[in-house]
């Protein structure tokens, strides 16, 4: 069985390649912008890499000869950086994911997995779980959440116009493993936060606010899920994510810190002026999503897929945590420690 995996060297891809070893009589191509070291070691070691930037043009024609003999298109490649840049952002997300559908289509592959996100959703609410059937029309002001939504909405014309198609969605969480340390440090934190307070397992301050309500799950996990969707005859759109609720006040009383209550008006201003002065990597947009994106219900995923997490959310943030404190990382260029990475903030080191 031919599994190519698009976006095979980041956060969810590394976790995957994991996951998929475990099959026998399977194939692993690995595309990515940037390939993995030879000898980098396992998971990477044992696929067939193949350069390419699903951004340019010309990348459907080099997508077509990859994708030949293929069972199954998984598509994960995302560029969060340079958030200065929006126009790179969105030539990648949007015109890249379209690239990677017309692709499979010319290539005839009878099956799509597709990494979504819980940012794909309208804004919901915090105090239930939703199901799949929530509008994905995205998050207004966040330029992430909107990219989501308009890749969903091109699948929503695929489904229709190609039945025959097998097309699936997962719709994961905050996806944290402890590889994942660097790599979430230099897209989302920068180099001046202080990560080394984490070595401790402390957060002194935690700031609070009442739509500060997300999910988390286990890469291992979401790689677990893709696997059973990959090797299985799923269709359709999963939630991914794994209790508990993840609140200020219960971050707050595991990693020993203190609750700051903060407006969301202020915690808006705090991430924009800090990201125009290129203190930190992310836009104000961020902030609006994690306030408006709604709790999920995984039901879906634990009937039709058997789907059962084996991380709770804590145990995955701390994992997370020591990750980052430690700068733990992996030989892929995504995941490694290599200095000068993009983070669309001003490094004085």
């Amino acid at each position: 069985m031919r599994i190519v995996v698009v976006g095979a060297s980041g956060n969810v891809g590394t976790a995957l390649l994991r996951r998929l070893r475990r099959e026998r009589d399977v194939q692993i191509v690995g595309v990515a912008r940037r390939l993995p070291d030879a000898g980098a070691g396992v998971p990477y070691e044992g696929v067939r890499w193949h350069s390419c930037d699903i951004g340019l043009a010309g990348a459907v024609d080099h997508l077509v000869e990859i994708f030949a003999g293929a069972a199954v298109v998984v598509h994960l490649a995302w560029q969060i950086q340079p958030s200065h840049d929006q126009r790179v952002l969105r030539r990648t997300n949007v015109g890249g994911s379209r690239a990677v559908i017309d692709a499979v289509l010319r290539a005839r592959v009878p099956a799509l997995v597709y990494a979504s996100s819980v940012g794909t959703y309208a804004p919901g609410p915090k105090d239930m779980p939703i199901s799949e059937s929530w509008p994905t029309t995205g998050v207004p002001g966040s330029s992430y959440s909107q990219h989501k939504a308009a890749v969903e909405e091109t699948l929503d014309g695929i489904e229709r116009s190609h039945p025959a198609l097998r097309l699936v969605r997962m719709r994961p969480g905050l996806v944290f493993q402890r590889d994942a340390g660097t790599e979430i440090t230099r897209y989302f934190l920068g180099p001046l936060a202080p990560v080394r307070l984490l070595r401790f397992g402390r957060l002194p301050l935690v700031p609070t606010n009442r739509r500060l309500r997300m999910q988390a799950v286990h890469a291992d996990d979401v790689a677990d899920a893709y696997a059973r969707a990959i090797l299985g005859d799923a269709r359709g759109a999963f939630n991914l994510a794994t209790d508990p609720v993840l609140t200020p006040e219960l971050v707050a009383r595991h990693f020993h810190g203190w609750t700051v209550p903060v407006a969301a008006p202020v915690l808006r201003a705090a991430a924009a002026l800090t990201w125009r002065a290129r203190l930190q990597p992310v836009d104000a947009g961020w902030v609006e999503l994690a306030l408006n994106a709604p709790l999920m219900s995984s039901e879906r995923a634990t009937t039709e897929l058997g789907w059962q997490p084996r991380v709770d959310s804590v145990t995955a943030l701390r994992e997370l945590f020591a990750g980052v404190a430690e700068r733990a990382h992996t030989p892929s260029p995504p995941m490694s420690a290599t200095p000068g990475l993009p983070a669309g903030v001003s490094n004085p080191n």
